[in-house]
């Protein structure tokens, strides 16, 4: 047996998975996170810690047999989030988090610097990569930042807390722009422009790379055997690939988690960041990726069921497995922000086409509706060969209408998939069972069954086109009511 954890934004998830790759019981702990001021994005790290060992609590409580089986884990988690740690390993304040923009100003300040760290990184510096964070916490924090011994990424933080070992692997590492993505290595250059050497950042290694076993401590208190092998692990969207299979140059998958992304597997690095297309490192040795990221994704549709006063499902009901085209009403889900193609932190979501006969299914569908076109624009971002064919993972994958929504707005076909919600922690297992076992990742990461498959309907394709230009002609408006 082999133990996936998942440390998200909204939740920790554990899944179990056998040795066929089926997942047998899954648990979740939720997580919440704190905004003091406005552009702030926060989270305590030990309560993803707490989090996390519930949610194998849980397990151990249901499935004690198959936990005690258990030869290897693997760690997947939100990327870029800064976790500081003093000399005496104690975190320094809260973690600023992925969709947190209060460095705008320093990456600013960063591509002024430092003329090569598009070369060298692949990526323009975006406030919710690491290295920005640190210069904020330099400038606005500097007793803080004299006392980091230690820069961890969230899942390396919970993966220390629960082995001992501070390691982190390539696809996380990717997200923080102190990495070398061609070479998979730490960079000096980048390093130093943010006052920071490899003295302060955990070892590297592969996702699929043994890396540590897990403590006696809670070797014991879940009833295994003996300790696990524990693997590098994988940032969330390269566990999800990982997950689904995706690992193949050429391979896509959509997903429609808190955040959003438009991904394409690739066999070397390919940069583009004038398209703020992310190029990052795979988890496995010797893969690369792109991929488009869309900040508020599912976390736009659970605003819209916090702002409306009804839970999700009860908002999607009315509008049944289909509709007959584009709603009236446009959104614009900006909510923290956006990525690709805009990188900019400080534009926020609109409405429009309201009217005094406007209802509320017209305006959760044009959520839906304004969450695929944003997929548009990262798909068109990917450009000449991006993928056609998407497999759709993130809680989003639970809706029908969205997967035909997506299909018909991006022109491609969209397969809804067997365990489509636990993407990244069934990937994080797959990397567990690679680092206990030796497998390769072709006789482990094989495609999931798909369950349903969305093709484009030509009316509604054609409709959602001419809809989707012009919902990208409001992206200026927003961006003035922004400021």
């Amino acid at each position: 047996m082999f133990l996936g954890i998942d440390i998200g934004t909204s939740s920790a998830k554990a899944v179990l998975t056998d040795g066929d790759g089926t997942v047998t019981a899954t648990a979740s702990r939720p997580c919440s996170v704190s905004r003091p001021h406005p552009l702030w994005s926060e989270q305590e790290p030990e309560d993803w810690v707490a989090a996390a060992i519930a949610a194998v609590d849980e397990l151990a409580e249901r499935q004690p047999a198959a936990l005690a089986a258990v030869i290897g884990i693997g760690f997947s988690g939100q990327m870029h989030g800064a976790v500081l740690l003093g000399h005496d390993h104690r975190v320094l304040r809260p973690a600023i988090l992925w969709n947190d923009g209060r460095a705008h100003r320093q990456c600013a300040a960063l591509e002024v610097a430092l003329p090569d760290l598009r070369r060298i990184s692949g990526n323009i510096a975006m406030p919710g990569f690491t290295a920005p964070k640190l210069l904020w916490v330099a400038e606005e924090e500097p007793e803080t930042f004299a006392a980091v011994a230690k820069v961890l990424l969230p899942k390396a933080y919970v993966r220390w807390r629960l082995t001992g070992a501070m390691v982190e692997e390539m696809s996380d590492a990717s997200g923080t722009l102190w990495l070398d993505v061609a070479r998979r290595s730490w960079s000096d250059e980048l390093l130093a422009a943010t006052r920071l050497t490899r003295a302060h950042m955990p070892d590297l290694a592969e996702g699929s790379d043994a890396v540590a076993r897990l403590s006696p401590e809670l070797a014991r208190r879940w009833g295994m055997r003996e300790p696990p092998v524990v693997a590098g692990g994988a940032g969330d969207c390269a566990a999800s690939a990982v997950g689904l299979g995706a690992i193949a140059p050429g391979d896509g998958f959509l997903s429609l988690g808190t955040s959003g992304v438009v991904w394409r597997t690739t066999d070397r690095f390919l940069p583009n960041p004038e398209m703020a297309v992310h190029a990052f490192c795979h988890a496995l040795p010797g893969v690369w990726h792109q991929m488009g990221v869309m900040l508020s994704s599912a976390a736009s549709l659970a605003w819209a069921a916090s702002t409306l006063g009804a839970p999700e499902a009860e908002l999607l009901a009315p509008l049944g497995d289909a509709v007959d085209g584009p709603s009236p009403v446009a959104f614009l889900p900006y909510l923290s922000g956006e990525r690709t193609p805009h990188n900019d932190a400080t534009v926020r979501g609109l409405f429009a086409g309201l009217s005094a006969e406007t209802g509320r299914d017209a305006l959760v569908q044009a959520v839906l509706e304004g969450v695929a076109f944003a997929a548009r624009d990262n798909l068109v971002a990917l450009g000449e060969g991006a993928p056609t064919v998407f497999d759709l993972a993130g809680g989003g994958s639970r809706s029908r209408l969205w997967a035909r929504i997506c299909a018909d707005a991006l022109g491609v076909t969209i397969h809804r998939i067997e365990d489509g919600e636990v993407g990244a922690a069934l990937g994080a297992a797959h990397l567990g069972r690679m680092a206990a076992t030796g497998e390769s990742p072709a006789t482990v990461c094989r495609k999931p069954r798909r369950l349903e498959s969305f093709t484009p309907d030509p009316a509604r394709a054609e409709a959602y086109s001419q809809s989707w230009l012009r919902w990208r002609r409001l992206y200026p408006l927003a961006k003035e009511f922004a400021s």
